[in-house]
């Protein structure tokens, strides 16, 4: 547990941690009486809301800028924590997760949830055929979660009955919380629907409301994909009539729309945004430049933010390399300006939380980029390296590298594919990028059939099936020596890797 500390709490809780050996009995009774009794205790249901501004950049006077962030005894924490890992046990026995909901999972991310996206979108542009990619906005999802329907799905969509169901009614019932912004304090209030954002046991709950939603959205065959209340659809388009796919888009929509509402839930229409996806060639040959629904507009603009990844029409993120570059720079500025009354180890820590973060972000997308945009990404690594190592610019930096032990930019990428790839081939990765790599099985035995190589399926494009997941992925694993294709453990493969592009990268 984070050593944070609620202002509910009786004592802090880095001397709860501290003092764990005496207070673990006590606290595992009361944790057991719960779950025995199916009772959540009345004093742990009480949160401190906290209002958050959304982005620097907006209006601190208008209130639906501001995210409700709810603070919560340690207790209370703790006993959801037991909650959340008994239930994620139950739902991957059952197999009751919903394949393409990525919030909130055991090996699941923001990033491995793009890459299959943009998998899809690069396949279907090399198969001749654009496509078009809608984020859908809700407003507030977490607050408007209604509880009758939440313990219906609990029941009969989940199977949880008897005393663990009384578990779950007392824990959502008679919950008090009160907003607390700077010395001020508003009287508490009961809640009456939502699920507490910010709590351990909330986005679990959250994701089993939704798991409906994806039946809906499948039975009109649109491709999705979810993480946590972010819903993304996409389809790919007839290249000779790319209207005629609209209509079961629409139909798709309006249903989903449908059913948000009767579930308390509001659909965005006009925050909904839309990009039309494919090659040079295919998007100057269509005139979809705006798509309606529910009596707006979608503009199809240049580019759109996709958890966190400018996404543009032909998937060549130059946008989102120049917001990297941008935003890095700001902040090797300030740096700079720091460093010399700072401690290498103090400079190292601010370097890689503000600069070497970004470029690792969702890197695994950026597979098969043209030089100039790798390049662009490792001057930034550069200039990092030498404002860390108050080295000139005159000087020659791969000595620096080397000496930092960092890998350069395309090595970096190509370390997390090959990682995504190991975790593909030996089960640990989501389902969806499992789906998409296939072992080599000869007809006859060869003397490669105990390689462990991968089957590279066909591309036609460069610039668009060679850089899919399902393509570049098995292509850069088969160059891999024998010895790291082999069965081994995460940690081996991952030191062993990065062992070898470091050898080649510095050769």
């Amino acid at each position: 547990m984070r050593p944070s500390t609620c202002s509910l709490d009786p004592f802090p809780t880095a001397l709860i941690k501290s003092n764990m050996t005496f207070l673990s009995p006590l606290i595992t009774t009361i944790i057991n009486s719960s779950l025995q009794s199916g009772h959540f205790p009345i004093s742990l249901k009480t949160a401190l809301i906290n209002p958050r501004i959304k982005k620097p950049s907006l209006d601190p006077d208008v209130l639906s800028n501001y995210r409700p962030i709810s603070n919560l005894p340690f207790l209370s924490k703790v006993i959801e924590k037991v909650i959340v890992t008994q239930i994620h046990n139950h739902l991957h026995s059952h197999s009751l997760y919903e394949k393409f909901q990525s919030g909130f999972r055991s090996a699941h991310s923001t990033e491995t949830a793009l890459v299959r996206v943009t998998n899809d979108l690069l396949v279907a542009a090399d198969h001749g055929s654009p496509s078009i990619l809608l984020l859908l906005d809700l407003s507030a999802a977490f607050d408007t979660v209604d509880h009758a329907i939440l313990l219906h799905r609990l029941q009969h969509f989940i199977g949880i009955s008897h005393t663990a169901f009384q578990w779950f009614q007392s824990y959502l019932t008679d919950r008090v919380e009160y907003v607390a912004l700077g010395g001020a304090r508003l009287r508490p209030h009961t809640v009456t629907c939502g699920v507490p954002k910010g709590s351990v046991l909330g986005p679990t709950l959250f994701s089993i409301y939704m798991l409906p939603l994806s039946h809906i959205i499948s039975r009109h065959g649109v491709a999705f994909h979810c993480y946590a209340d972010d819903t993304q659809l996409y389809v790919r388009l007839d290249p000779t009539s790319p209207t005629s796919s609209l209509p079961t888009l629409t139909a798709c929509l309006e249903e989903t729309k449908s059913w948000m509402t009767d579930n308390f839930l509001q659909l965005n229409s006009s925050k909904t945004e839309g990009l039309f996806i494919g090659t040079p060639h295919q998007l100057r040959s269509s005139t979809l430049t705006i798509y309606s629904f529910a009596g707006h507009d979608i503009s199809l603009t240049s580019s759109i933010t996709n958890l966190g990844v400018r996404f543009d029409p032909h998937l060549s993120f130059n946008t989102h390399i120049q917001l990297i570059c941008k935003t890095a720079f700001f902040h090797l500025r300030n740096i700079s300006k720091l460093r010399p009354s700072l401690s290498f180890s103090d400079s190292e820590k601010l370097v890689h939380a503000f600069v070497s973060s970004r470029l690792d972000y969702c890197n695994a997308l950026l597979i098969g980029i043209p030089g100039r945009s790798l390049q662009r990404l490792q001057y930034i690594q550069n200039c990092a390296a030498r404002v860390l190592m108050r080295m000139r610019k005159s000087e020659h930096i791969t000595p620096i590298l080397h000496k930092l032990h960092w890998l350069p930019v395309r090595f970096r990428i190509e370390y997390k594919i090959c990682l995504l790839t190991y975790q593909c081939a030996h089960g640990s990765a989501p389902v969806y990028l499992q789906d998409l790599i296939n072992r080599q099985n000869p007809t006859r035995h060869l003397r490669s059939s105990d390689s462990h190589q991968l089957q590279v399926p066909k591309s036609k494009l460069r610039t668009m099936g060679d850089r899919a997941f399902q393509v570049a992925a098995p292509r850069l694993w088969n160059t891999l020596p024998n010895h790291l294709r082999k069965p081994q453990s995460i940690e081996v493969f991952k030191n062993n890797l990065k062992t070898h592009l470091f050898c080649i990268a510095f050769s």
